[in-house]
């Protein structure tokens, strides 16, 4: 199942600059997605990070993972932001960078569920470009309605 960037958008609750999915490849509901981020240099945090040598910082690629296991549980449960959910980031654990993302890279982010109890949601994710691993981490998300 692929998803383009309107059906995305239905599903998380982010908007520019801080929607970091473009596009899902492939999807298993229950199970694991695949997405893309296509990293471009006009992205504003390269404006200061860092000026002659950009890189994306490592937070956002954290948070592009956080972003594709959320839609990989709102796609699971069948909810979504408009129907009053929301998934938090609450954790990170095992968190590991391989090497730098730079504009220009394709960066493709796998999350694979590894347990949901009560709200409580654990994937196991993984980023990489071209193949290369970037970045590792288990991340930990909590669904809940907004009120």
């Amino acid at each position: 199942m692929v998803m383009d960037i309107n059906e995305i958008q239905e599903y998380l609750p982010h908007r520019y600059p801080f929607l970091l999915v473009d596009r899902v490849a492939e999807i298993e509901l229950g199970e694991c997605i695949t997405a893309w981020k296509n990293v471009s240099y006009n992205e504003h945090f390269f404006n200061g990070h860092f000026p002659g040598h950009p890189i994306m910082p490592g937070v956002l690629i954290i948070e592009a993972l956080a972003q594709a296991a959320g839609i990989l549980g709102f796609k699971t449960v069948d909810k979504r932001p408009a129907d009053g959910y929301i998934y938090y980031y609450v954790g990170s654990d095992n968190v590991r960078f391989k090497r730098p993302v730079f504009p220009g890279d394709r960066l493709t982010l796998e999350a694979r569920m590894l347990k949901a109890r009560r709200g409580i949601w654990k994937f196991a994710c993984r980023a990489h470009v071209e193949g290369e691993v970037v970045c590792e981490a288990d991340i930990i998300c909590a669904e809940r309605k907004v009120a």
